[in-house]
Order: structure tokens, then sequence, then C-alpha cells
């Protein structure tokens, strides 16, 4: 099986451990395990819950603990509509290798997670791409779809809210994506791994897993939650979808790890006060960045609704892997170049970081900016 290099994996690995200011990050700022147990009031309870353990492999499915906590998140969901993965990288992949075969169709949106393209047609797949564009808000373009789904469509891909744009479809939008969908019996795969970070409210856009019959929602808890280090993610979706991929991941995962999987449910059990740190941070840092782009002529860009991420465009005479190398290079700063995502360009900007990280970056880039010009 032949599948193309992964532009931005392979972006962060190159770089992200030898930059100053790393605005390439796209979790919301980690916390360290000490924060995780202060916050749910376990700094000297855990161990009662871990020492009789025996490090053997964890509950194959996840235990009922951790797919009830994520069961909750969504409005329509039980235990056994959710299966926990290892990352959401894995739940997606799983998806794909349990319902795409040779010769299928199907739809995603660029720019978003080249899973979503890449994957499917390392499996022979025909994968028409949906752009999304700017005087559209990078929100799909309805009628654009509408054409483009067939009889034989077996998939619909997207992430929402977007990765990198941080465009965000609110219920009524999804309802008539359901519709097109359901017109030709697809199933809507939606990457939510930045679902709980919009920028009002309670956080949290409605699931397309609680909207369609066919609706597919993975998820982990690595960018909302701030917890990448554990490596737990999931799938919900029908509980006929759901047994499908438990086939294919019997060859490859067996379980998540035991303590992966406490510290997981230890988090969820005690989201609120997650989502209040981390709302007040990724709030915070977009008015910041928000404000810079505006003075930056250069810079211009469609603000999030949601997510992590801005998606910037430049004004430069170098392509954007160019603009990247040459900024880390004088001044330690760290973006991700549209070109890793399949979008010249642009550059996406990570809001999630410390606060002084996002400061001490963007007055990094406009002396940067300020140079170039000279």
């Amino acid at each position: 099986m032949q599948i193309r290099e992964f532009g931005v994996e392979r972006w962060m690995y190159l770089y992200e451990n030898v930059c100053e200011l790393n605005l390439a990050e796209t979790c919301v700022e980690s916390l360290s395990v000490a924060e995780l147990l202060k916050i749910a009031g376990k700094e000297d309870a855990l161990l009662g819950e871990i020492l009789p353990m025996k490090l053997t492999y964890g509950e194959i499915d996840g235990t009922d603990r951790l797919r009830g906590n994520v069961a909750s998140l969504y409005e329509n969901q039980r235990v056994p509509n959710v299966l926990i993965t290892h990352g959401a990288i894995s739940a997606n992949a799983l998806v794909y290798e349990a319902l795409i075969e040779p010769g299928d169709h199907m739809i995603s949106v660029l720019p978003t997670y080249q899973q979503h393209y890449s994957i499917p047609e390392s499996y022979g797949a025909r994968v028409d791409i949906l752009r999304l564009r700017e005087e559209n808000a990078f929100l799909p373009d309805l009628d654009e779809l509408k054409r483009m789904v067939t009889p034989s469509t077996r998939v619909i891909a997207f992430s929402n809210p977007n990765n990198p744009t941080g465009s965000l479809m609110e219920p009524a939008f999804l309802e008539q994506v359901v519709r097109i969908a359901r017109s030709c019996g697809a199933y809507v795969l939606s990457d939510e791994v930045y679902r709980g970070a919009d920028q009002q409210g309670a956080g949290f856009t409605t699931s397309v897993a609680d909207l369609y019959e066919k609706g597919i929602s993975t998820g982990s808890m690595s960018k909302t939650w701030s917890l990448a280090g554990l490596r737990v993610g999931w799938i919900v979706a029908p509980v006929e979808a759901i047994h499908r991929v438990q086939i294919h991941r019997d060859y490859n995962t067996i379980s998540v790890g035991m303590l992966n999987d406490l510290l997981a449910s230890i988090a969820l059990e005690n989201r609120g006060a997650i989502l209040e740190r981390n709302h007040g941070i990724l709030r915070t840092n977009l008015s910041l960045l928000d404000a810079w782009i505006a003075k930056e002529p250069r810079l211009s860009y469609v603000k999030p609704k949601s997510g992590t991420t801005a998606w910037v465009r430049v004004d430069a005479s170098m392509t954007s892997r160019d603009f990247c190398v040459a900024l880390l290079e004088k001044t330690g700063v760290m973006f991700t170049p549209g070109s890793a995502l399949d979008g010249e360009g642009y550059i996406r900007i990570g809001y999630g970081n410390n606060r002084d990280v996002i400061v001490a970056g963007l007055a990094r880039t406009s002396e940067f900016l300020r140079r170039a010009d000279a």
C-alpha cells in the first residue's frame, strides 16, 4: 500500500523540538499530572486507586467508566456506541479501514487533517475534494456538496470545528449536511477533536453523531482537554459501525493503557473545571491574536469561531514553507506552513499555548516582518 507523506506530522517532527516558541502547537496548554489531580481533588487519593491494579491488559473496548464518560459528552449516546482508541488519529484510521473499499467514492473537505483524504486514497477510494473558501467563512458550499454526491458515495468527511481554519458548522448547517448525506445513504465522519473549544457560550457544538443515524464522531483527550500525552481517543457511532470497527481494532490495539483510561475518566468527571480553565486560555489568546493580525498589513484571516488554530493568509513573495523556515531560523518562532496542509499561501497559528509564549512569539514575528519589509 502506497500513501503520501503526512505533511503536518513530518513538519512537527522536524521542528517542534528545536524551536524556542512553539506557535504550531494545537493543544490547549497541557496539564501536568499534579494539575489534573488538584483539579479533581485527588492529590492524596489516586494511589488508593492505582496501587491495587495489576498491570495487565486493560478492558478491550475501554472501561465502562470511561466509555460512559465519553457518552455523556453527547446528547443521545450510550456505552455501546463508544469505542476507545489510541488517540483520535487511530480512531479516524480505524473508521476508514472498516468502511472504505477499493473503488468506493467519498468526499473530503480541504483544508482538513490529511488523514481524511490520504488514507482513503491509499485504499483505492476515489476521493473528491470540497474546497473551503474564505468567502464562505471556510464552511462547505452546500450546493457544491449536493452536486458532488452520487448514489455510490460511501463517506462524507470533515472536521468540526475545522482544523486548521477554526470554522464551525452550527446545528442548522449540520442538519443540511445530514440531509445531503441521507439522500445517498453515506456515512458522515466528523473529526471532532476540537469539540468543546467554541469561543462562545458553553463551548460545545452539536455532534453529527446526535443528528444522523449514520453519523460518526471521533474525538480525544488531546486538544480541548489538554491531555495529549494520555493517547486516549474514541469513536462514537451507531452500534453496527462500532461492531465493524471492532473487528479491525482487535488486530492493532488490544487496549489502551489502564492508567491512561483511569486518568481520562478522572478528567472527564471534572470537565467543568478543565473547560473553565481552557476556555479562559483560548478566548484570551484569540483576542491577542486578533488584535495583532489587525495591525499587520501582510496578514489577514477569517477569525476562528472554535478550535485552537487560525488559518492566516500571508502576503509574501516566498512559499509558506520558506516563510516558516526563515521565521524559525531567525527568531525561534514556529508556525505551520499552509503547504503542510495542502493550502499554499497560508500559515497555521496555534493560540492555545501559554499566554507568555503567544505574546513573545507574535512580537518576534512582527519584528521579522518589519525587517522583511525593510
